[in-house]
């Protein structure tokens, strides 16, 4: 190639690279829809970022931060996308917490919708279904099915809340974001940490609120603190991992994570809800009491199945095909704009 070629392609290259500005705003868009995402079982981050256009600059930007090159368009994409997300998260985290708490049917359902309508793109990358590609989503399918088997029947074990379980739930949470269609919320659901983060995201908030430092220190340093090193690690290497796999091995790993998002419906099962237990009863390795279940709320209650009624069952339909719908639209808006 000559020299004037080579001129010629940098000139083109760089007149296809948006504006500072444009930039900055689809930073800021991209990472608001994320941080909303993460909040919502179903709905990948990764998608989000599709949506807005920014998602192969974002996975650039952390390859590189990585690589410790840095470079001013990457480091300010990231500061936008990842306080956008943030701030999203720390307004909506509570609101959400509540409706998942108090109407659990009705949004295990639109979870079933939102995680099944990221089926479509993962299988526009795999293209075709090949033998490989069956393998690895039948292992994926069936290690998802285990996990939603562990969780349903250990669902009030107190490792669920551990600092090692908090930890895996943020390398979790950061490397789904990583590829369109896995959803980290529907991850820490399932290791049920979803509730809990949650709910330590709104205390920190209404500490923040109220000035009152002694109130961020429990939330923060049991739940907030191995979330956020979980996430720290996990960008840091889970993502290089997947990237790497998608490199090298590219269609059994898309196999696999067509097969987790499959599998990953079985533990959103939404005819279930949180009952009180009993005094005298075993919840957590303790034997309950009158005060210990006074200071006991809702969201800490263990769930119970339930036999649902025709009408449930319509409207359970109807709400996962108003959540599949959600996901495909959002996810089509992204294909356009790429």
């Amino acid at each position: 190639m000559t020299e004037e070629t080579q001129t010629e392609a940098a000139s083109v290259e760089a007149a296809s690279e948006p504006s500072n500005r444009s930039l900055v705003t689809r930073g800021l868009f991209g990472g608001l829809l994320m941080g909303l995402a993460n909040l919502v079982p179903g709905i990948s981050g990764g998608t989000m970022l599709v949506a807005a256009g920014v998602y192969q600059r974002f996975i650039e930007a952390i390859a590189e931060l990585t690589r410790l090159t840095f470079r001013k368009r990457s480091i300010l994409l990231l500061c936008c996308v990842v306080a956008a997300a943030g701030c999203a998260i720390l307004c909506f985290a509570g609101p959400v917490k509540g409706l998942v708490v108090d109407h659990r049917f009705v949004m295990y359902s639109l979870f079933i919708g939102l995680t099944l309508g990221g089926l479509p793109v993962i299988y526009r990358m795999l293209g075709q279904m090949s033998r490989d590609a069956w393998v690895g989503a039948a292992c994926g399918f069936v290690g998802m099915a285990l996990v939603a088997w562990m969780q349903m029947h250990q669902p009030d074990s107190a490792a669920a809340e551990s600092f090692g379980m908090f930890l895996l739930a943020g390398v979790l949470g950061a490397s789904a974001m990583i590829l369109p269609g896995i959803s980290g919320g529907y991850l820490l659901l399932v290791l049920g940490a979803y509730v809990p983060v949650l709910g330590a995201i709104d205390q920190v908030k209404v500490a923040l609120k109220a000035r009152d430092l002694q109130a961020i220190w429990d939330p923060g340093l049991h739940i907030i603190l191995p979330v956020g090193l979980g996430v720290l690690l996990g960008v840091v290497v889970v993502a290089n991992l997947l990237r790497f796999l998608l490199r090298r091995f590219e269609r059994p790993t898309l196999g696999v994570l067509l097969g987790l998002l499959v599998g990953a419906v079985l533990g959103l099962y939404p005819f279930q809800k949180g009952v009180a237990p009993e005094v005298g009863s075993l919840f957590k390795g303790q034997t309950v009491t009158a005060e210990l279940l006074s200071k006991l709320t809702p969201d800490k209650y263990p769930t119970e199945f339930y036999t649902p009624g025709a009408v449930d069952v319509l409207l359970a339909l109807g709400l996962i095909a108003v959540g599949f719908g959600i996901t495909v639209l959002v996810a089509r808006l992204g294909r356009d704009r790429g």
